[in-house]
């Protein structure tokens, strides 16, 4: 056999051997701790317990005391942790209002603000709005004018519809589309809205 033809198989080898080598080595340099860390997963363990934080809160007249990363927002924490999903995640960027519930009984678009930031406060969302059974005038009010499609954006439309109310922003129907303007509705159902609002301003109702 000529030399030639033994060349391409020599380098192959050359490469396989390189190859192999760099993987012993990197083996070979890696702490033990690391790999047994790695293995049972202890490193994440380790770094959850620095980066959560205590949480105190109240969400619908319940205490809430846990410990959450500085990281998550408001409304993931309601949805993913509370499992309070009638707050929807629409545009994420508070752009669409679907997130809205009420902090210290201020209209807040949950997706802005990290739960960390309401250390404290009390909460409530569209779950909390009803009395057992009884629905919120409000929440009745939408039904009755039906105000709403699809249902989507309900949940921050009641939530900035109560708060319209309890501000004073319902003297005209042109103030109302004023201060209901956050809140989008893509089906549309923005007359409808509005009538509902004005029937529960009229109403006189205590919110």
């Amino acid at each position: 056999m000529k030399s030639s033809d033994q060349k391409p198989n020599q380098g192959d080898s050359r490469r396989d051997f390189l190859k192999k080598s760099s993987v012993i080595t990197a083996i070979a340099l890696t702490p033990g701790v690391a790999v047994k860390a790695a293995e049972s997963n202890a490193d994440e363990r380790f770094a959850e317990l620095f980066e959560k934080i205590p949480l105190k809160l109240t969400v619908n007249n319940k205490a809430y005391q846990t410990t959450v990363e500085p990281r998550v927002t408001l409304l993931d924490y309601l949805r993913e942790e509370l499992h309070l999903t009638g707050t929807k995640k629409g545009c994420d960027h508070g752009q669409c209002g679907a997130c809205t519930v009420h902090v210290d009984g201020q209209r807040v678009n949950s997706c802005l603000s990290l739960a960390v930031m309401n250390e404290g406060k009390k909460i409530t969302t569209i779950e909390g709005l009803a009395n057992g059974d009884t629905l919120h005038p409000m929440q009745a009010a939408f039904i009755k004018h039906d105000g709403f499609q699809c249902g989507y954006c309900t949940p921050g439309q009641i939530m900035s519809a109560v708060a319209c109310v309890r501000e004073g922003h319902t003297n005209s129907r042109a103030e109302i589309s004023e201060y209901m303007s956050g809140n989008i509705c893509r089906c549309g159902a923005y007359p409808n809205i509005v009538d509902a609002i004005i029937e529960v301003k009229q109403g006189g109702e205590t919110l």
